[in-house]
């Protein structure tokens, strides 16, 4: 989680909403792939940080599938990451801040809940979310 949180102060010395991500295999500790929101600089609204480091982790082992891999996000992904997180197979999802207003896991849709859904992760919730909702709170506050 600290290689995600690092991704997200990244992000907000960009002026990006703070969430950061990672992919692991975790049979080798090896990071395939780590990156903060990007959708005002990319402008690109799909630029989540979830969705950057899935894109980058299957090009790198070029496979569509992230079978056996586990990603680290320090917001609690939205629907549209929760489907990417399903259809790329990832075997489990650690997340930092709970996301009351957008997220689509624990809050919202509950994507991995829905018969339609058809691969759910092992979900880990709360991993280091004080400091995670902190970076969150201090970029929304300098926003104001």
């Amino acid at each position: 989680m600290q290689l995600a949180l690092a991704e997200a102060e990244e992000a907000a010395r960009l002026g990006e909403v703070p969430v950061g991500a990672v992919i692991i295999d975790p049979a080798t500790g090896t990071v395939l792939a780590g990156a903060g929101n990007r959708t005002l600089t990319g402008n690109d609204p799909t630029a989540h940080a979830e969705m950057l480091v899935i894109r980058a982790a299957a090009a790198l082992i070029k496979s569509q599938r992230l079978t056996g891999l586990d990603l680290y996000v320090t917001l609690e992904p939205c629907a549209m990451c929760a489907a990417a997180i399903s259809f790329a197979r990832i075997r489990r999802l650690y997340y930092g801040a709970d996301d009351e207003k957008g997220g689509g896991v624990q809050h919202g849709p509950r994507f991995f809940t829905q018969a339609t859904c058809h691969h759910a992760p092992e979900i880990y919730g709360g991993i280091d979310a004080v400091r995670a909702q902190g970076l969150l709170r201090a970029f929304f506050a300098a926003k104001r």
